[in-house]
C-alpha cells in the first residue's frame, strides 16, 4: 500500500486536484470517509433534508460553552459539494489586499489575484460555470468570457431585476455552476440549491472531478476510510504514512506526497491528531496557528414576502447584488453580498418554525422571494478548532464585524420593500451553519504567523500539503468554492514538477 500521492478527502480542494493530476502518470490514492451519496427520491425531498437531516454528518461538536451542535457537513464523495448551490463567484480583486472593515482589517493573501486569474478560468471550464461577463459592478480583470452564457432567467426575477435597478442597483446574473450545456442533463428544478443532484447536473466535485479521475487506471479511491493520523519520520520534516481506519481494521498507507483536503476543521483537527514528539501541539504547528482563525461568512436569510403576488419561479439562483460589496452607502466600509437562496418550500421553513402550521408556511413560501445575505467575518486567533482527549471537535466561534452584517440586513430590507415587499423578515446564522468554513490553516510567507505556504506546503514539513479552504487568511464575502478549486488547479501544477510526487 504505497502510492506517489496520497489525497485526503474529494471535496473542491481534493477531488480537483486529483482531476488535474489523473494524466500526471503519479500512483494516487484518494481518501474518503464516507461513501458515494446514493441517488433516490430522497434526494428532492424537503423533509428529508431539512426536517431529517438525511445526508448531514451524524456526528456532534462542542461549542464554547459546552453545549454540542450538529455542523452542516457532509461526508460523501465530493464532500459539501454535493449539497451546495453552485454558486461559483471569483474573489473580487480586492479581497487579495489588505481591507479596511468596520470590524478591523480584513489581511492581504500572500498571491494576487493576477496569480489566480489563469486557474478561475480552468475551474469555470471544468466545473460548467454559466455567467455574464461585464455586468458586476464589482467584478475583477478577466483574461475571456464566462464558458457558458448564463442560466435562463424567470419572468419573476427579471421582473425583481427591473425594480432593483430603478432604486439605482446593479443586480447582474449570478455565476453558477450546472450543466446547462447544450444537451446538458439540467432540468432547472426547484431541488437544486442544498440538494444533492439526482441527474448528476450540479457541477460538484464528484461529478466534474472524481469521477473523471478515476477513469484513469493511476487513480484509486477508497472509501468508507477514515484518515486517524499522519506519521512522521524522526526529524520530524516528512510525512510517512496515514494511518486508516477501513472496514474495522487499521492500514497504514505510505506515498512521497500527502495532501490534507478535509475541510477547514476536521483538516485542522488532523493535523492536531498527528501530534508527535518532533511535533507536540500538532503536525505544522510550529507558529501555533493551526486551528486558530476559524472563520465562516455572517450568514442571514431573507425572505421578502407580497401577499398580493404570488412567486412562481422554479429556479431562483440567477441574480446577485453587488452594490454595497466594497462600501455602503453612507458607510465608508465594505458590507456584502446579496445572492437568492433556491426557492424556500414549506418543509424548509418548518425546520426552523416548527409550530407554524404547514399551510401557513406554505403560502408564505408562494408569496416570497428568498435571498442569502452575506458579509465577511474576520480572523480571530481566539475563533479556533481544538480536539478533547477523546476526539470530539470543539469550535470556539464568536461572530466579527457585526455591526456591517447589522448594516447590510438593514439596507437589503429597505431595498425588497421599496421593490414592493411589505413584509420583509430574516433570521441570522448561528454556528452550526459552516458550509463556508475557512482559514483554519492560512497561507503566508512568514512561518512565524501562517502555516502554509503560498502554494500550500506545510512550512515545517517537506512533503505535506492542505488544500481546501483551510488555507484561507481572510473570508471575503462571496462563495469560497471557486477560489479552492482555483488553487488545487494551481497547486497541481506545482505538483507536476515534484521529485517528492514519485
Amino acid at each position: 500500500m504505497s502510492y506517489d500521492v496520497v489525497i485526503i478527502g474529494t471535496g473542491a480542494g481534493g477531488g480537483t486536484l486529483a482531476y488535474a493530476l489523473r494524466d500526471s502518470g503519479a500512483k494516487i490514492l484518494l481518501l474518503e470517509r464516507g461513501d458515494f451519496l446514493p441517488e433516490e427520491p430522497e434526494n428532492w425531498s424537503p423533509e428529508a433534508l431539512f426536517l431529517e437531516g438525511r445526508y448531514k454528518a451524524l456526528e456532534r461538536w462542542q461549542n464554547a460553552d459546552g453545549g454540542t451542535f450538529r455542523p452542516g457537513v457532509y461526508y460523501w464523495v465530493g464532500g459539501n459539494t454535493k449539497v451546495y448551490g453552485a454558486a461559483l463567484p471569483r474573489l473580487r480583486r480586492e479581497d487579495f489586499a489588505p481591507l479596511e472593515h468596520e470590524g478591523g482589517l480584513s489581511p492581504g493573501w500572500p498571491i494576487s489575484y493576477e496569480d489566480l486569474e489563469p486557474y478561475y478560468a480552468r475551474a469555470e471550464e471544468i466545473y460548467w460555470v454559466h455567467g455574464e461577463a461585464g455586468t458586476d459592478p464589482t467584478e475583477p480583470p478577466r483574461s475571456g468570457p464566462y464558458p457558458f452564457p448564463p442560466i435562463p432567467q424567470d419572468p419573476y426575477m427579471d421582473e425583481l431585476a427591473e425594480r432593483l435597478r430603478a432604486q439605482g442597483l446593479r443586480p447582474f446574473r449570478l455565476p453558477v455552476g450546472l450543466d446547462y450545456r447544450t444537451g446538458g442533463r439540467c432540468i432547472r428544478c426547484q431541488t437544486c440549491d442544498a440538494f444533492p443532484c439526482r441527474v448528476r447536473a450540479k457541477a460538484d466535485a464528484e461529478v466534474c472531478a472524481v469521477r473523471p479521475a478515476l477513469e484513469r487506471p493511476n487513480v484509486e479511491l477508497w472509501t468508507n476510510a477514515y484518515a486517524r493520523r499522519l506519521l512522521t519520520d524522526e526529524t520530524g520534516r516528512t510525512v510517512t504514512a496515514v494511518e486508516v481506519d477501513r472496514g474495522g481494521e487499521t492500514l497504514t498507507v505510505t506515498a512521497g506526497t500527502f495532501v490534507v483536503s478535509c475541510g477547514a476543521v476536521n483538516s485542522a483537527a488532523l493535523l492536531l491528531r498527528s501530534a508527535n514528539a518532533a511535533h507536540p501541539n500538532g503536525l505544522a504547528n510550529s507558529s501555533g496557528l493551526v486551528g486558530r482563525n476559524y472563520m465562516v461568512h455572517n450568514n442571514s436569510v431573507l425572505i421578502a414576502i407580497d401577499p398580493r403576488r404570488r412567486n412562481p419561479t422554479i429556479f431562483q439562483k440567477t441574480l446577485s447584488i453587488n452594490d454595497f460589496y466594497l462600501r455602503g452607502p453612507d458607510w465608508p466600509y465594505p458590507l456584502g453580498n446579496l445572492q437568492p437562496v433556491g426557492k424556500v418550500q414549506a418543509a424548509m421553513l418548518a425546520s426552523v418554525l416548527r409550530r407554524v402550521p404547514r399551510g401557513v408556511l406554505a403560502e408564505t413560501a408562494a408569496h416570497s422571494s428568498d435571498w442569502w445575505v452575506m458579509s465577511e467575518d474576520l480572523p480571530d486567533p481566539a475563533n479556533r478548532v481544538t480536539v478533547a482527549s477523546g476526539g470530539t471537535i470543539r469550535i470556539r466561534w464568536r461572530p466579527t464585524n457585526v455591526a456591517t452584517h447589522r448594516r447590510l440586513l438593514a439596507e437589503a430590507k429597505r431595498i425588497f420593500r421599496e421593490a414592493g415587499y411589505p413584509i420583509v423578515l430574516t433570521r441570522t446564522m448561528g454556528i452550526e451553519t459552516n458550509s463556508h468554513q475557512v482559514g483554519t490553516l492560512r497561507f503566508g510567507l512568514d512561518p512565524a504567523t501562517s502555516v502554509l505556504d503560498p502554494l500550500c506546503k506545510a512550512h515545517d514539513l517537506d512533503n505535506l500539503y492542505v488544500v481546501d479552504a483551510s488555507f484561507f487568511p481572510s473570508s471575503a464575502a462571496v462563495n469560497p468554492a471557486l477560489t479552492i478549486v482555483a488553487q488545487a488547479l494551481r497547486v497541481a501544477d506545482h505538483l507536476q514538477g515534484r521529485p517528492l510526487m514519485r
